[in-house]
This record gives C-alpha cells, structure tokens and sequence, in this order.
C-alpha cells in the first residue's frame, strides 16, 4: 500500500502519529541564524505564536527542555527559582544535540533521544495553535499547546522576558 505524499518523518512527527496528536505540517526556506522572526515571516503567523524549544540544563547538568516564545527571552534567574534548583544556562550546542537527537535549529520537544523534562512558558499554553519545530530546520508543525502537558507533561512556568 502506498503512502500518501508528505514531508519526510521527523521523530517528532512519528511521536505525534503513534499519539494520535492532530497536526498541521509547516516547512519553509530556512536561514542560518534566522531564528523564530524568520520562521513567523514565511508562515505569515506572530511571533509569539512560534514556540521555540531550548535545551538547558541545572547547576548538575541535567538536561531539560525550555519552550517559549519566539518573541521572547527567557530568564534564567525566574526558570531556576520555578524549578526549583540553583541555577540554569543553556547546553553547548554539541550537548543540547546529544541530549535531544535533533539539529540545532532543528530541536523539538517531542520524540527526543530520552525523556527530558518539559517546563513551557505559562502564555503559551493559552494560545489556541502553536508553532513548534517539528524536528528538522525549516519545519514547523502547527499544533494546540494542550498536547505538550497531555503527552510530555509539561510543567507551566513563568519566567518570559520581552526581546
């Protein structure tokens, strides 16, 4: 039986099949460096409602995962108090790679190498579709934030700073 045409299986795409997870699929030109503001311009969405999947990890370096808005920053200072641990930083591009299996610029939350904890920006959560990598760069899946508590069991936080 023959499959129907689509984008090539990401992980992440195979994770939100096997889960029943309804999508849309997003693939667009991507650029070096160009960030969330890049991916928001080819879609012809807000910047907010692109979501961006950052791998970071505590003072012991365990690994977790951070999703927040395109259009923001986010405080480490407030992630940290909110987990609670001592401090948090982001992963050396080389590290985020083996912790999450993805391509820098290419990361989703969703089908990662092994299960790393989700903490998602509190805002996120009430918009009614998302944006989010859906495994390789130029690739976005449109999505309803619901999934990522119901299927990572991701823990809303608050630590958004405005870019």
């Amino acid at each position: 039986m023959a499959k129907k045409e689509h984008i090539s299986e990401t992980p992440a795409t195979q994770f939100l099949r096997k889960h029943g997870v309804i999508f849309s699929e997003h693939p667009y030109p991507y650029e070096e460096h160009g960030g969330t503001s890049v991916s928001a311009r080819e879609l012809g969405v807000p910047e907010h409602s692109v979501v961006k999947t950052l791998v970071m990890q505590d003072e012991a370096a365990k690994p977790l995962i951070v999703l927040m808005h395109g259009d923001c920053k986010v405080s480490t200072k407030n992630l940290a108090r909110a987990i609670p641990c001592k401090s948090v930083e982001p992963c050396k591009p080389e590290v985020a790679q083996r912790h999450s299996g993805f391509q820098i610029g290419g990361t989703s939350p969703f089908g990662t190498r092994k299960a790393l904890p989700v903490y998602v920006e509190e805002s996120i959560l009430a918009l009614e579709t998302m944006y989010i990598n859906g495994g390789r760069r130029g690739y976005l899946v449109g999505i309803a934030p619901q999934v990522l508590v119901d299927l990572l069991g991701a823990r809303a936080v608050s630590c958004a700073l405005e870019e």
